[in-house]
Protein backbone atom coordinates (compact mmCIF):
# COMPACT_ATOMS: atom_id res chain seq x y z
CA UNK A 1 0.00 0.00 0.00
CA UNK A 2 1.66 3.18 -1.18
CA UNK A 3 0.47 6.75 -1.52
CA UNK A 4 2.03 9.88 -2.94
CA UNK A 5 1.98 12.99 -0.76
CA UNK A 6 3.56 16.42 -0.49
CA UNK A 7 4.69 18.63 2.38
CA UNK A 8 6.52 21.93 2.75
CA UNK A 9 10.02 22.37 4.07
CA UNK A 10 11.27 25.28 6.17
CA UNK A 11 11.85 27.41 3.06
CA UNK A 12 8.34 26.93 1.71
CA UNK A 13 9.33 24.51 -1.03
CA UNK A 14 6.94 21.62 -1.64
CA UNK A 15 8.69 18.27 -1.34
CA UNK A 16 7.38 15.16 -3.08
CA UNK A 17 7.14 11.99 -1.01
CA UNK A 18 5.82 8.46 -0.98
CA UNK A 19 4.42 6.74 2.10
CA UNK A 20 4.60 2.95 1.98
CA UNK A 21 2.36 1.15 4.47
CA UNK A 22 2.05 -2.46 5.59
CA UNK A 23 -0.70 -4.27 3.73
CA UNK A 24 -3.72 -5.20 5.81
CA UNK A 25 -2.64 -3.77 9.15
CA UNK A 26 -1.96 -0.55 11.00
CA UNK A 27 1.75 0.34 11.15
CA UNK A 28 3.49 -0.58 14.37
CA UNK A 29 6.00 2.23 13.73
CA UNK A 30 7.06 4.79 11.13
CA UNK A 31 10.48 5.08 9.50
CA UNK A 32 12.02 7.92 7.50
CA UNK A 33 14.30 7.14 4.53
CA UNK A 34 16.91 9.60 3.16
CA UNK A 35 18.21 8.89 -0.35
CA UNK A 36 21.77 9.24 -1.63
CA UNK A 37 23.43 12.37 -3.05
CA UNK A 38 21.69 13.50 -6.30
CA UNK A 39 19.43 10.39 -6.18
CA UNK A 40 15.68 10.30 -5.54
CA UNK A 41 13.07 8.53 -3.49
CA UNK A 42 12.33 6.30 -6.51
CA UNK A 43 15.74 4.64 -6.64
CA UNK A 44 15.02 0.92 -6.99
CA UNK A 45 17.07 0.08 -3.89
CA UNK A 46 15.01 2.53 -1.82
CA UNK A 47 11.82 0.83 -2.94
CA UNK A 48 13.13 -2.65 -2.11
CA UNK A 49 14.25 -1.57 1.35
CA UNK A 50 10.95 0.17 1.99
CA UNK A 51 8.94 -2.91 0.98
CA UNK A 52 11.03 -5.08 3.28
CA UNK A 53 10.28 -2.81 6.24
CA UNK A 54 6.55 -2.81 5.49
CA UNK A 55 6.61 -6.61 5.72
CA UNK A 56 7.66 -6.09 9.33
CA UNK A 57 4.70 -3.77 9.94
CA UNK A 58 6.74 -0.56 9.60
CA UNK A 59 5.48 2.30 7.42
CA UNK A 60 8.18 4.18 5.48
CA UNK A 61 8.20 7.77 4.27
CA UNK A 62 10.74 8.40 1.49
CA UNK A 63 10.97 11.78 -0.17
CA UNK A 64 12.97 13.82 -2.65
CA UNK A 65 15.31 16.43 -1.17
CA UNK A 66 14.88 20.02 -2.38
CA UNK A 67 15.59 20.41 -6.10
CA UNK A 68 15.72 16.67 -6.79
CA UNK A 69 13.19 14.24 -8.23
CA UNK A 70 9.70 15.70 -8.06
CA UNK A 71 10.43 18.21 -5.30
CA UNK A 72 10.40 21.97 -5.78
CA UNK A 73 13.37 24.29 -5.30
CA UNK A 74 16.79 24.75 -6.83
CA UNK A 75 19.39 22.11 -6.15
CA UNK A 76 22.08 24.79 -6.47
CA UNK A 77 20.66 26.52 -3.39
CA UNK A 78 20.86 23.41 -1.23
CA UNK A 79 23.61 21.97 0.93
CA UNK A 80 24.11 19.27 3.54
CA UNK A 81 22.49 21.39 6.26
CA UNK A 82 19.41 21.99 4.10
CA UNK A 83 19.12 18.23 3.58
CA UNK A 84 19.03 17.81 7.36
CA UNK A 85 16.34 20.50 7.56
CA UNK A 86 14.31 18.65 4.91
CA UNK A 87 14.52 15.53 7.08
CA UNK A 88 13.23 17.49 10.07
CA UNK A 89 10.34 18.79 7.94
CA UNK A 90 9.51 15.23 6.85
CA UNK A 91 9.57 14.05 10.48
CA UNK A 92 7.30 16.94 11.47
CA UNK A 93 4.87 15.95 8.72
CA UNK A 94 4.75 12.38 10.01
CA UNK A 95 4.25 13.56 13.58
CA UNK A 96 1.40 15.87 12.56
CA UNK A 97 -0.48 13.50 10.27
CA UNK A 98 0.49 10.02 11.48
CA UNK A 99 3.14 9.32 14.12
CA UNK A 100 6.64 10.66 14.73
CA UNK A 101 9.33 8.43 13.19
CA UNK A 102 11.08 5.94 15.42
CA UNK A 103 13.55 4.73 12.80
CA UNK A 104 15.81 6.72 10.44
CA UNK A 105 17.50 5.11 7.44
CA UNK A 106 19.96 6.96 5.20
CA UNK A 107 21.81 5.94 2.05
CA UNK A 108 25.24 7.47 1.28
CA UNK A 109 25.17 11.21 2.09
CA UNK A 110 21.63 10.58 3.32
CA UNK A 111 23.21 8.34 5.96
CA UNK A 112 25.28 11.22 7.28
CA UNK A 113 22.15 13.38 7.21
CA UNK A 114 20.09 10.98 9.35
CA UNK A 115 22.91 10.83 11.90
CA UNK A 116 22.68 14.62 12.19
CA UNK A 117 18.87 14.73 12.20
CA UNK A 118 18.52 12.06 14.90
CA UNK A 119 19.98 14.44 17.48
CA UNK A 120 17.00 16.75 16.96
CA UNK A 121 14.25 14.12 16.91
CA UNK A 122 13.36 12.78 20.35
CA UNK A 123 11.07 10.12 18.86
CA UNK A 124 13.91 8.32 17.07
CA UNK A 125 15.09 5.12 18.73
CA UNK A 126 17.18 3.55 15.97
CA UNK A 127 19.31 4.76 13.05
CA UNK A 128 20.73 2.83 10.11
CA UNK A 129 23.27 4.01 7.54
CA UNK A 130 23.98 2.46 4.14
CA UNK A 131 27.30 3.19 2.45
CA UNK A 132 27.55 6.45 4.40
CA UNK A 133 30.62 8.70 4.53
CA UNK A 134 32.14 9.42 7.93
CA UNK A 135 32.80 12.99 6.80
CA UNK A 136 30.23 14.66 4.46
CA UNK A 137 33.13 16.56 2.86
CA UNK A 138 33.96 13.20 1.26
CA UNK A 139 31.48 14.25 -1.46
CA UNK A 140 33.98 16.80 -2.83
CA UNK A 141 36.20 13.93 -4.02
CA UNK A 142 33.61 13.20 -6.69
CA UNK A 143 33.52 16.76 -7.96
CA UNK A 144 37.04 16.30 -9.36
CA UNK A 145 38.44 19.37 -11.15
CA UNK A 146 35.25 21.34 -10.56
CA UNK A 147 36.26 22.13 -6.96
CA UNK A 148 38.83 24.67 -8.11
CA UNK A 149 36.32 26.30 -10.46
CA UNK A 150 33.70 26.46 -7.72
CA UNK A 151 36.09 28.12 -5.28
CA UNK A 152 37.33 30.58 -7.90
CA UNK A 153 34.04 31.44 -9.64
CA UNK A 154 31.55 30.77 -6.89
CA UNK A 155 29.85 27.94 -8.78
CA UNK A 156 30.34 25.38 -11.55
CA UNK A 157 28.34 22.92 -13.61
CA UNK A 158 29.18 19.35 -12.59
CA UNK A 159 28.08 16.09 -14.18
CA UNK A 160 27.10 13.45 -11.63
CA UNK A 161 25.42 10.10 -12.27
CA UNK A 162 24.72 11.07 -15.87
CA UNK A 163 23.09 14.41 -15.01
CA UNK A 164 24.40 17.95 -14.74
CA UNK A 165 24.05 19.97 -11.55
CA UNK A 166 25.10 23.44 -10.47
CA UNK A 167 27.28 23.30 -7.34
CA UNK A 168 27.96 26.54 -5.49
CA UNK A 169 30.70 27.49 -3.07
CA UNK A 170 28.29 27.61 -0.15
CA UNK A 171 27.75 23.86 -0.68
CA UNK A 172 31.47 23.18 -0.21
CA UNK A 173 31.69 25.55 2.74
CA UNK A 174 28.78 23.84 4.46
CA UNK A 175 30.35 20.39 3.99
CA UNK A 176 33.65 21.63 5.39
CA UNK A 177 31.92 23.08 8.45
CA UNK A 178 30.11 19.84 9.30
CA UNK A 179 31.96 17.69 11.81
CA UNK A 180 30.54 14.26 12.49
CA UNK A 181 32.64 12.77 15.27
CA UNK A 182 30.80 14.46 18.15
CA UNK A 183 27.45 13.79 16.46
CA UNK A 184 28.15 10.07 16.18
CA UNK A 185 29.72 9.79 19.63
CA UNK A 186 26.67 11.38 21.30
CA UNK A 187 24.06 9.73 19.07
CA UNK A 188 22.54 7.79 21.99
CA UNK A 189 20.45 5.61 19.65
CA UNK A 190 20.83 2.07 18.39
CA UNK A 191 22.95 2.13 15.24
CA UNK A 192 23.15 -0.36 12.37
CA UNK A 193 25.82 0.25 9.71
CA UNK A 194 25.65 -1.37 6.27
CA UNK A 195 28.63 -1.06 3.93
CA UNK A 196 30.20 -3.01 1.09
CA UNK A 197 33.92 -3.79 1.36
CA UNK A 198 34.23 -3.16 -2.40
CA UNK A 199 32.33 0.15 -2.46
CA UNK A 200 34.25 2.31 -4.94
CA UNK A 201 32.27 5.47 -4.18
CA UNK A 202 32.51 5.59 -0.39
CA UNK A 203 35.25 3.32 0.93
CA UNK A 204 34.50 0.84 3.70
CA UNK A 205 36.99 2.65 5.95
CA UNK A 206 34.20 5.21 6.44
CA UNK A 207 32.05 2.52 8.07
CA UNK A 208 34.97 1.61 10.34
CA UNK A 209 35.31 5.23 11.51
CA UNK A 210 31.57 5.56 12.15
CA UNK A 211 31.57 2.29 14.09
CA UNK A 212 34.58 3.28 16.19
CA UNK A 213 33.11 6.68 17.03
CA UNK A 214 29.68 5.29 18.00
CA UNK A 215 28.77 3.84 21.36
CA UNK A 216 26.78 0.65 21.90
CA UNK A 217 24.30 -0.61 20.89
CA UNK A 218 25.93 -0.64 17.45
CA UNK A 219 26.21 -3.27 14.71
CA UNK A 220 27.94 -3.62 11.36
CA UNK A 221 26.76 -5.73 8.40
CA UNK A 222 29.02 -6.30 5.40
CA UNK A 223 27.25 -6.14 2.04
CA UNK A 224 29.83 -8.46 0.49
CA UNK A 225 30.20 -7.63 -3.23
CA UNK A 226 27.44 -5.00 -3.50
CA UNK A 227 28.08 -1.74 -5.34
CA UNK A 228 27.38 1.68 -3.83
CA UNK A 229 23.90 2.11 -5.34
CA UNK A 230 22.85 -1.50 -4.65
CA UNK A 231 21.96 -1.96 -8.31
CA UNK A 232 21.70 -5.74 -7.86
CA UNK A 233 18.18 -6.23 -6.54
CA UNK A 234 19.22 -9.18 -4.39
CA UNK A 235 21.64 -6.92 -2.45
CA UNK A 236 18.91 -4.37 -1.70
CA UNK A 237 16.46 -7.09 -0.70
CA UNK A 238 19.01 -8.79 1.56
CA UNK A 239 19.69 -5.46 3.23
CA UNK A 240 15.96 -4.90 3.69
CA UNK A 241 15.46 -8.30 5.32
CA UNK A 242 18.29 -7.74 7.80
CA UNK A 243 17.20 -4.16 8.50
CA UNK A 244 13.61 -5.23 9.11
CA UNK A 245 14.62 -7.96 11.54
CA UNK A 246 16.89 -5.53 13.42
CA UNK A 247 14.21 -2.82 13.52
CA UNK A 248 11.74 -5.25 15.13
CA UNK A 249 13.50 -4.68 18.45
CA UNK A 250 12.69 -0.98 18.38
CA UNK A 251 8.97 -1.04 17.57
CA UNK A 252 6.00 -1.57 19.83
CA UNK A 253 3.64 -4.08 18.27
CA UNK A 254 1.12 -3.73 21.07
CA UNK A 255 0.07 -0.42 19.49
CA UNK A 256 -1.36 -2.09 16.39
CA UNK A 257 -3.51 -5.13 15.78
CA UNK A 258 -2.97 -6.84 12.43
CA UNK A 259 -6.01 -7.49 10.29
CA UNK A 260 -4.53 -10.86 9.32
CA UNK A 261 -5.61 -13.16 12.19
CA UNK A 262 -3.34 -15.93 13.39
CA UNK A 263 -3.81 -18.88 11.05
CA UNK A 264 -4.95 -16.74 8.11
CA UNK A 265 -2.73 -16.01 5.13
CA UNK A 266 -2.62 -13.09 2.67
CA UNK A 267 -0.45 -13.22 -0.46
CA UNK A 268 0.51 -10.51 -2.96
CA UNK A 269 2.11 -11.34 -6.32
CA UNK A 270 3.76 -8.52 -8.29
CA UNK A 271 6.07 -8.55 -11.29
CA UNK A 272 6.89 -12.10 -12.38
CA UNK A 273 6.21 -14.82 -9.79
CA UNK A 274 7.69 -13.35 -6.62
CA UNK A 275 4.94 -13.50 -3.98
CA UNK A 276 4.95 -11.84 -0.59
CA UNK A 277 3.18 -13.94 2.01
CA UNK A 278 1.77 -12.65 5.29
CA UNK A 279 0.91 -15.57 7.58
CA UNK A 280 -0.45 -13.94 10.72
CA UNK A 281 2.47 -11.86 11.96
CA UNK A 282 5.04 -13.75 9.88
CA UNK A 283 6.39 -12.56 6.52
CA UNK A 284 7.58 -15.04 3.88
CA UNK A 285 8.46 -14.94 0.18
CA UNK A 286 7.53 -17.49 -2.47
CA UNK A 287 8.81 -17.71 -6.05
CA UNK A 288 9.47 -20.02 -8.99
CA UNK A 289 12.88 -21.25 -10.23
CA UNK A 290 14.75 -19.21 -12.81
CA UNK A 291 14.22 -21.99 -15.35
CA UNK A 292 10.50 -21.21 -15.54
CA UNK A 293 10.77 -17.42 -15.46
CA UNK A 294 11.06 -16.76 -11.74
CA UNK A 295 13.93 -15.33 -9.71
CA UNK A 296 14.20 -18.24 -7.24
CA UNK A 297 13.87 -15.89 -4.26
CA UNK A 298 11.77 -18.27 -2.21
CA UNK A 299 10.20 -21.74 -2.13
CA UNK A 300 7.68 -22.73 -4.79
CA UNK A 301 4.03 -23.32 -3.79
CA UNK A 302 4.73 -27.05 -3.63
CA UNK A 303 7.83 -26.26 -1.60
CA UNK A 304 5.58 -24.60 0.97
CA UNK A 305 3.20 -27.58 0.83
CA UNK A 306 6.03 -29.99 1.62
CA UNK A 307 7.28 -27.59 4.30
CA UNK A 308 3.83 -27.66 5.92
CA UNK A 309 3.78 -31.45 5.95
CA UNK A 310 7.35 -31.75 7.20
CA UNK A 311 7.00 -29.19 9.98
CA UNK A 312 3.64 -30.63 11.06
CA UNK A 313 5.17 -34.11 11.19
CA UNK A 314 8.04 -32.90 13.36
CA UNK A 315 5.80 -30.93 15.71
CA UNK A 316 3.39 -33.84 16.11
CA UNK A 317 6.18 -36.26 16.99
CA UNK A 318 7.70 -33.77 19.43
CA UNK A 319 4.37 -33.29 21.25
CA UNK A 320 3.79 -37.04 21.48
CA UNK A 321 7.32 -37.84 22.67
CA UNK A 322 7.18 -35.07 25.29
CA UNK A 323 3.91 -36.43 26.67
CA UNK A 324 5.43 -39.90 26.86
CA UNK A 325 8.70 -38.48 28.26
CA UNK A 326 10.66 -40.34 25.59
CA UNK A 327 14.30 -39.33 24.86
CA UNK A 328 13.62 -37.90 21.40
CA UNK A 329 16.41 -35.45 20.56
CA UNK A 330 15.65 -34.45 16.98
CA UNK A 331 13.29 -35.20 14.10
CA UNK A 332 14.50 -34.85 10.50
CA UNK A 333 11.91 -35.14 7.71
CA UNK A 334 12.94 -35.25 4.04
CA UNK A 335 10.25 -34.77 1.42
CA UNK A 336 9.91 -34.70 -2.34
CA UNK A 337 6.97 -34.26 -4.71
CA UNK A 338 6.24 -35.26 -8.28
CA UNK A 339 3.29 -35.82 -10.56
CA UNK A 340 3.11 -39.29 -12.12
CA UNK A 341 0.72 -41.04 -14.43
CA UNK A 342 -1.93 -42.81 -12.39
CA UNK A 343 -1.27 -46.07 -14.18
CA UNK A 344 2.30 -45.99 -12.86
CA UNK A 345 1.21 -45.49 -9.24
CA UNK A 346 0.92 -48.84 -7.46
CA UNK A 347 -0.77 -47.40 -4.33
CA UNK A 348 -3.30 -45.12 -6.07
CA UNK A 349 -7.02 -45.86 -6.27
CA UNK A 350 -7.37 -44.47 -9.79
CA UNK A 351 -5.66 -45.32 -13.06
CA UNK A 352 -6.80 -42.19 -14.90
CA UNK A 353 -4.79 -38.99 -15.47
CA UNK A 354 -1.99 -37.90 -13.17
CA UNK A 355 -1.67 -38.10 -9.42
CA UNK A 356 0.51 -36.25 -6.91
CA UNK A 357 3.08 -38.41 -5.17
CA UNK A 358 4.83 -37.21 -2.02
CA UNK A 359 7.75 -39.18 -0.65
CA UNK A 360 8.41 -38.62 3.06
CA UNK A 361 11.41 -40.04 4.91
CA UNK A 362 11.33 -39.64 8.69
CA UNK A 363 14.42 -39.87 10.89
CA UNK A 364 14.06 -39.82 14.66
CA UNK A 365 17.22 -39.28 16.66
CA UNK A 366 17.72 -40.15 20.30
CA UNK A 367 18.16 -43.10 22.67
CA UNK A 368 14.92 -44.74 21.58
CA UNK A 369 13.90 -48.39 21.57
CA UNK A 370 12.76 -50.09 18.37
CA UNK A 371 9.21 -50.14 19.72
CA UNK A 372 9.30 -46.41 20.40
CA UNK A 373 10.60 -45.71 16.90
CA UNK A 374 7.82 -47.79 15.33
CA UNK A 375 5.19 -46.02 17.43
CA UNK A 376 6.53 -42.61 16.38
CA UNK A 377 6.34 -43.69 12.75
CA UNK A 378 2.66 -44.55 13.28
CA UNK A 379 2.01 -41.20 14.97
CA UNK A 380 3.58 -39.34 12.03
CA UNK A 381 0.64 -40.37 9.86
CA UNK A 382 -1.71 -38.72 12.35
CA UNK A 383 -0.29 -35.23 11.96
CA UNK A 384 -3.08 -32.75 11.01
CA UNK A 385 -1.58 -31.70 7.67
CA UNK A 386 -1.09 -35.33 6.63
CA UNK A 387 -4.73 -36.06 7.45
CA UNK A 388 -5.87 -32.96 5.57
CA UNK A 389 -3.97 -34.02 2.46
CA UNK A 390 -5.62 -37.45 2.52
CA UNK A 391 -9.14 -36.19 3.28
CA UNK A 392 -11.70 -34.48 1.08
CA UNK A 393 -10.93 -30.77 0.94
CA UNK A 394 -13.38 -28.08 -0.13
CA UNK A 395 -11.90 -24.76 -1.30
CA UNK A 396 -14.45 -21.95 -1.48
CA UNK A 397 -13.34 -19.02 -3.68
CA UNK A 398 -14.77 -15.57 -4.35
CA UNK A 399 -13.69 -12.67 -6.53
CA UNK A 400 -13.14 -9.43 -4.68
CA UNK A 401 -14.62 -6.53 -6.62
CA UNK A 402 -12.83 -3.25 -7.27
CA UNK A 403 -15.16 -1.42 -4.85
CA UNK A 404 -14.11 -3.83 -2.06
CA UNK A 405 -10.48 -2.67 -2.34
CA UNK A 406 -11.09 1.08 -2.36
Amino acid sequence: MSEKLRFENANGNTLAARLDRPDGESPCAFALFAHCFTCSKDLRAAGAISRALTRHGIAVLRFDFTGLGESEGEFADTNFSSNVEDLIAAADHLAEHHEAPRILVGHSLGGAAVLQAAQRLDSVQAVSTIGAPYDPEHVTRHLEDAVADIKENGEARVRLAGRTFTIRKQFLDDLAATKMEDTIRTLDRALLIFHSPVDQTVGVNNAAKIFQAAKHPKSFVSLDDADHLLTDRSDAEYLGVVLGAWAEKYVDRSASEPETPDGDVVTRTEGAYRTEIQAGRHSLVGDEPEGVGGDDEGPTPYGFLLSALGSCTGMTLRMYADRKEWPLDEIVVRLSHEKVHAEDCEKCDTDQGQVDCIEREIEVRGDLSDAQRERLFEIANKCPVHRTLLSEVDVSSSLRTRSDTQ
